[in-house]
């Protein structure tokens, strides 16, 4: 199983093994105790690879030689393995700092590089409710032009339950996440650029905008 720690040497509890040597030789059936000697004269561990297997299959190995070359082969694994996508939520408010717009901006930016969708609610209560529509969609659009990282529009700016929500998600044609955030601190003025051309689009799309 992935990500199981394997027994090893005097923690293997079977009384005889199917043992692998060194080289990839099959050596048999052993003992538990020939194959400790035998993994001992290798100046190497006993490692049970296979303890549901009858009898179990147990290989002589350096054990940290052995974890490494299997950690490297469940990584690569895992990155075959395609990802779920999510749709993320990210709120703001009228009143939201320019601070923790940046850092909900740039949790956006990791949650687009990671192959989800994100929906972004500028959230309204109260007096905020009665605002001028055309200024509250500006302010969520000005919101999405600071996340850095280029994105299409899903669901274009309307009003919501809470207020006002669309939905951005990755642009195919982005780059790996640290190269996008490379691009993004040396020409700001590039992805602004691109990400008000975003909303230009979120704006055509949807016709109650003033």
């Amino acid at each position: 199983m992935i990500g199981e720690r394997l027994n090893i040497n005097n923690e293997i509890r079977a009384r005889e093994l199917r043992v692998i040597g060194a080289q990839g030789e099959n050596l048999g059936v052993l003992s538990l105790e020939e194959a400790l000697a035998k993994a001992k004269e290798a100046g190497q561990d006993l490692i049970e690879i296979s303890p549901q297997a009858v009898p179990p299959v147990a290989k002589i190995a350096d054990y940290g030689k052995f974890e490494y070359e299997r950690s490297k082969k469940e990584r690569a694994v895992r990155a075959r393995q395609p990802r779920t996508s999510e749709t993320k939520e990210v709120q703001i408010k009228v009143g939201t700092g320019e601070h923790d717009m940046m850092l909900k901006a740039r949790k956006a930016a990791e949650w687009l590089a990671d192959g989800h969708r994100v929906r972004a609610e500028l959230f309204l209560k109260g007096r905020y409710k009665g605002m001028d529509e055309a200024f509250l969609k500006e302010r969520l659009a000005k919101f999405l032009e600071r996340i850095p990282y280029s994105y299409r529009v899903a669901d274009p700016v309307a009003r919501s339950p809470k207020g006002f929500a669309g939905i951005i998600e990755r642009d195919p044609s982005a780059k790996p996440r640290k190269s996008e955030d490379a691009h993004a601190a040396s020409h700001p003025e590039a992805q602004a650029t691109k990400n008000h051309e975003n909303q230009q689009i979120i704006q055509q799309a949807d016709p109650s905008h003033a």
